[in-house]
């Protein structure tokens, strides 16, 4: 394992599980199902009966009910799952890319509810609030009294729209009452959509969305009406979603007629997905960055534009997951999703990753940065059994994942216990927050602020003691020089993200990326050219 690279692993480790029973997820179908007693008259509910009855102590039969479900779903494979009731809303939620709520997005900072920022447009403001305002009360409940969660301020905040919240709101010395009719909050699935260069655009898509596809050809639009001619499309830890909006994006590249991906399954047999000749990225050369956490509809996109000598792949090897679910709903909020079909790329590839008995899948991830593949591009296994050629002769692998075609390792330079102790302690975002106090005026066009604002050693050293005397983060003088590079670029990175959005963020924060600035260099490289477009 890389030295430094240690230092990163209990933070990707919470992105890994944050992630949840999200990551790896390809739908095609949503059904909802009524659940009635012949169903449930088995061999099953007789044993759980019995055990209700019999048992020595009182158990919750239906705690027991779900578990006995779940079990024998897992025996399936790793990718089919029972999704309870009080999980079923919020996993939609992410997958639907919308929800009830006002609209805003917020900090719990020196235990305050505040507003970092009021999605335009948005039912909060309609209603009038502004970044930088404290939340002391919602409806009934007085904040400043409670514990404050994120889950029990989205329990507060979000709600079925065209029903009503008042907050209680502190600004500038005053208390104001500000009431919020709640509306349909979209989620974006574009991160960023910018400008790297005069010609280099980028996008980065966080999930396949049922409204990614749309989202993804508006974002390209305004990026072709700027001038892009080469495009840097990242898909770095996007877990996957929806087929049809993987289909929609790859049909933008491609011309008419060209197989995007086949999915085949017991009961369902082979069905086709081809291009159409409505593409308006066909001329735009293109690289695709991916990485372990690179999962399904991701996978499908870097599969279809490697094997039809679309575009370049770079980063690491994707996650590997090649089967297909739909999801069954039922009238009691529960939901199955089962694997009904595998994925194969234009070449035929699976790239389903290897799992079942004596398999394992679950510690698949750690097992790449100890066998040093995510650093070294000689550890990385191929399985020539798996070996397939593409129309022009680029040579591409199955069973485990998509393999890039630039292998960049992952980035430890400047990595750090201490790094590490601010990204979880959630430094930046709280310490950003108070310097933009009554400041959020001053830098109105990102260029200005870009080119004008300067961290000074002054409000770096205010961050490390800030960091230290509100969130605890013990002070290492040797690991804070180690990373002093990397903390300058998040801090500025961070103020342009609470005064500019994303693509103010991002503007930053890539300077400092390898794999973007290694796509760069890539489209200059006279060997590559031909696999760009």
């Amino acid at each position: 394992m890389s030295k430094n690279f240690k230092f990163l692993w209990p933070l990707l480790v919470a992105i890994v599980f944050g992630a949840g029973i999200y990551i790896g997820t390809l739908f095609i179908t949503k059904d909802t199902i009524q659940v009635t007693e012949s169903q449930t008259d088995s061999k099953i509910s007789t044993i759980l009966n019995i055990i209700d009855h019999k048992y020595v102590d009182t158990v919750d039969y239906q705690d027991l009910l779900e578990s006995s479900i779940d079990g024998m779903i897992k025996k399936l494979d790793p990718h089919s799952q029972y999704i309870p009731p009080k999980d079923l809303s919020l996993v939609n939620e992410q997958l639907d890319g919308q929800f009830g709520g006002i609209g805003i997005r917020f900090l719990i900072h020196d235990d305050t509810l505040v507003v970092t920022h009021v999605l335009t447009p948005s039912p909060s403001q309609s209603a009038g609030l502004l970044p930088g305002d404290r939340i002391i009360s919602v409806d009934d409940s007085v904040l400043v009294d409670m514990k404050l969660s994120n889950q029990t301020v989205m329990t507060l905040l979000k709600g079925k729209p065209n029903t009503n919240v008042l907050l209680s709101v502190y600004r500038a010395g005053k208390i104001l009452p500000i009431k919020i009719e709640r509306g349909i909050i979209a989620v974006n699935s574009i991160d960023a959509n910018l400008m790297l260069t005069k010609e280099i655009g980028f996008i980065k898509l966080s999930s396949f969305t049922n409204h990614a596809g749309r989202e993804f050809v508006t974002a390209a639009r305004e990026l072709k009406a700027q001038g892009m001619t080469k495009l840097i499309f990242d898909l770095r830890n996007n877990g996957g979603g929806f087929l049809d909006a993987a289909e929609v994006i790859i049909d933008q590249f491609l011309g008419a007629d060209k197989l995007i991906v086949y999915t085949e399954g017991r009961r369902t047999g082979r069905v086709n997905y081809v291009s159409t000749k409505r593409g308006i990225l066909q001329d735009v050369e293109l690289i695709i960055l991916v990485n372990s956490l690179s999962a399904s509809a991701s996978e499908i996109v870097a599969g279809a534009i490697q094997d039809n000598d679309r575009g370049l792949i770079l980063g690491r090897r994707t996650f590997g997951k090649g089967l297909v679910q739909d999801q069954q709903e039922f009238s009691d909020g529960s939901a199955l999703r089962l694997t009904i079909s595998r994925y194969y790329t234009p070449t035929g590839r699976s790239i389903q990753k290897p799992y079942g008995e004596g398999v394992d899948y679950e510690n698949d991830y750690y097992n790449r940065i100890k066998s040093g593949e995510l650093f070294e591009a000689d550890s990385v296994k191929f399985n020539d059994s798996l070996k397939y050629t593409t129309p022009k002769g680029r040579v591409v692998y199955g069973g485990g994942g998509i393999f890039p075609d630039v292998f960049v390792p992952n980035d430890t330079m400047g990595a750090s216990y201490y790094l590490t102790s601010l990204y979880y302690g959630s430094a930046f975002n709280q310490w950003v927050f108070g310097y933009l106090d009554g400041k959020r005026d001053k830098w109105n066009d990102f260029d200005a602020f870009n080119n004008g604002f300067i961290l000074s050693n002054v409000l770096f050293d205010d961050f490390i003691d800030y960091a230290a005397s509100h969130l605890k983060i013990e002070k290492r003088p040797q690991d804070i020089l180690h990373s002093k590079s990397i903390i300058r670029n998040r801090l500025k990175a961070e103020i342009a993200r609470h005064l500019f959005e994303e693509n103010g963020y991002y503007q930053i924060y890539l300077e400092d990326d390898l794999d973007v600035q290694t796509a760069i260099e890539s489209f200059s490289k006279k060997d590559l050219i031909g696999y760009l477009k």
